[in-house]
């Protein structure tokens, strides 16, 4: 039996907490990110693993400095054999050198294929047909240590971020247990990354958002995908910021400028630099999310008319 201290932040990490609580291993801690003041009310709140954590009555560690002396002796003193970390800040060497078998982490990808904050959205992004879960061992320089485990995932055409990480993160909770079980019984191999094989999936900005519609229909298509319903690709109609959540590449040419309406009384269609865009989820500002066609009931925009 290993003795794991777990690290994670979002909802994307609770599959393996779960999973780790149902093995033969003993989790003697859970580290998440402290609480922040979130929402209308400026309310405190955990992190999804910090909520479970206090829910399930888990040993909960919140520190605001990973490299404090108090929070390294705590550490220390909960003698763990092994780190596992699913979408956590990067770990100083002091803190990875604490277990006997360092740290392992769950990342979204087929590494070196995505090293970085964003797999799961880069993935999609770039139309990649399939992508998977690697279980690595963390070492000083990010997502770049041996490969313990590896599977791979196909990517389905009507995937969004959601979707894809639930399915990516269910899948890489089972093999982590399955790693540790190797790691225990001394039955795991370590496979070096070829570095020259490395592409990367770096954090998603502000400026990334806002929709270019002189690119073509399917790139458009994807990135919506990739984005998905957090944080969302956007454009602008009637200065109002319009988010899109979801769309259709149309299998039509028309020879608009990129962005002009050419549909908006059954179906929202929207020319882009190649091809036809058929808008199916939005989001208007001041809005709740509605189909295309509720949108288009209530809000009057005419063909024609460019967007963006």
């Amino acid at each position: 039996m290993l003795r794991i201290i777990f690290m994670g932040n979002p909802e994307f990490a609770l599959p393996t907490i779960k999973s780790i609580q149902l093995s033969d291993h003993k989790l003697v801690g859970v580290i998440s990110n402290p609480s922040k003041r979130l929402g209308r009310g400026r309310k405190f709140k955990k992190t999804a693993v910090g909520s479970y954590a206090e829910k399930e009555n888990l040993n909960l560690i919140m520190p605001r400095d990973l490299n404090d002396n108090k929070f390294v002796s705590l550490i220390k003193n909960l003698r763990p054999d092994i780190f596992v970390i699913v979408a956590y800040k990067i770990l100083p060497d002091t803190i990875i050198q604490i277990p006997k078998y360092g740290a392992i982490n769950l990342h979204a990808s087929l590494l070196p294929k995505y090293r970085g904050a964003a797999p799961i959205q880069w993935a999609i992004m770039n139309g990649e047909r399939r992508t998977g879960v690697t279980i690595f061992q963390i070492i000083s320089k990010v997502d770049a240590g041996d490969i313990l485990l590896q599977k791979e995932m196909e990517i389905q055409d009507d995937d969004n971020y959601f979707s894809l990480g639930t399915r990516l993160c269910e899948l890489g909770s089972r093999m982590i247990v399955e790693s540790l079980n190797g790691i225990y019984n001394n039955r795991i191999n370590h496979s070096p990354q070829n570095p020259s094989l490395a592409t990367l999936a770096p954090k998603i900005s502000k400026e990334m958002l806002s929709i270019n519609w002189s690119w073509g229909a399917v790139k458009i298509h994807n990135w919506i995908r990739g984005l998905s319903p957090y944080p969302g690709m956007a454009t602008r109609i009637k200065d109002k910021r319009l988010r899109i959540f979801k769309s259709k590449v149309v299998d039509k040419n028309y020879d608009f400028k990129p962005g002009t309406i050419i549909n908006c009384t059954n179906h929202l269609l929207i020319a882009t630099g190649e091809g036809v865009l058929s808008i199916l989820d939005l989001q208007i500002e001041g809005k709740k999310r509605m189909k295309a066609e509720i949108f288009l009931r209530g809000f009057n925009i005419n063909e024609g008319q460019i967007i963006g």
